[in-house]
């Protein structure tokens, strides 16, 4: 058995938090709140920016997996500090530290996105993570810490809620037979990577020493655009067919003057505009986890927020 310390308990956190709980692994979990314990999982209400404890809560431990979810207005004042504290808690324990990433550092691109693509995003949010993974990868190549980042496209499936382009924003509209409406090309190819995906990728990568160093894009089914999974979705549902309608940029710039997160989604909507699609054959290449069957992520996701709904109303 090992430990393994996880960062964050948003929809990532906690599947790969509990993903290595079933394995046998001892977890902490740090988070501002805190939670009441779970088989396998201590939870700490320590803040993950304060090196210290950090550090503490790192003793012994195989992997710190950084999973936090910063709310976007929050990116710039709060990401540097919590990644300065996480390298530092990876250096002083010898940790292998895994950083959950995204795509955005790649900034707008034509053909598919693969890991040998320049980290040449021209807006903050997508300079910021370049930034943070340029930082851990040096001090990974300096021999002080080791480091490796797992980049999901946009994720779905069961826990993800409000972060999700196919979650809060399309799923209870769409049980309903509701139209569902979306950033930028309704008909334009997206990938979409399955939580569960996500974590299995975090553990697998964080206890093999050949995916170290660089970073890694998670098995992801081919992209579909946001039209093609809301038919699979409310096909499964029993509920389609449902109308899926693109928001203007006229109406995406009224809404953003009452909604933080419309604003900052602003930055990447060129993901929406046109094919976004990731390319995860290195990863394939190299290491045992594969996307899960589309139709079980399906059913999978249509079945957990049917239940989220009869339990919350």
């Amino acid at each position: 058995m090992s430990v393994h310390v996880v960062i964050g308990f948003g929809p990532a956190g906690a599947a790969t938090a509990r993903l290595l709980a079933q394995q046998g692994h001892a977890v902490r979990v740090v988070t501002r709140s805190g939670r009441p314990p779970e088989p396998g999982i201590e939870h700490l209400a320590w803040d993950a920016a304060d090196s210290e404890r950090l550090t503490e809560a790192a003793r012994g431990a195989v992997a710190i997996h950084n999973c936090a979810g910063l709310p976007y207005h929050r990116w710039a004042s709060d990401w540097p500090p919590l990644a300065a504290s996480v390298c530092a808690a990876a250096e002083a324990t010898g940790a292998v530290l895994v950083m959950l990433g995204n795509l955005y550092g790649y900034g707008p691109v034509d053909g598919p996105l693969t890991e040998e693509l320049p980290l040449a995003a021209t807006g903050p949010k997508g300079r910021l993570r370049a930034a943070l993974w340029e930082r851990a990868r040096a001090l990974h190549e300096q021999g002080r810490i080791r480091a490796v980042e797992v980049r999901p496209s946009d994720f779905f499936g069961p826990g993800v809620t409000d972060g999700g382009h196919l979650a809060a924003r399309a799923m209870p509209r769409l049980l309903r037979g509701k139209p569902v409406a979306t950033l930028g090309d309704p008909d334009a190819p997206h990938s979409w990577t399955y939580l569960p995906d996500v974590a299995r990728a975090l553990v697998e990568v964080a206890g093999d020493e050949r995916g170290w160093g660089r970073a890694w894009h998670v098995p992801t089914q081919p992209a579909l655009s946001v039209r093609q999974m809301v038919d699979r979705l409310a096909a499964e549902a029993g509920t389609g067919p449902v109308a899926v309608r693109g928001l203007s940029p006229a109406l995406l710039g009224v809404a953003s003057v009452f909604s933080p997160l419309i604003r900052e989604l602003k930055e990447v909507r060129y993901q929406f505009d046109r094919p976004f699609v990731a390319d995860a054959s290195a990863y394939e290449a190299t290491f045992a986890v594969r996307a899960t069957p589309l139709d079980e992520q399906v059913k999978a996701t249509v079945a957990w927020w049917r239940e989220r709904q009869a339990t919350t109303g």
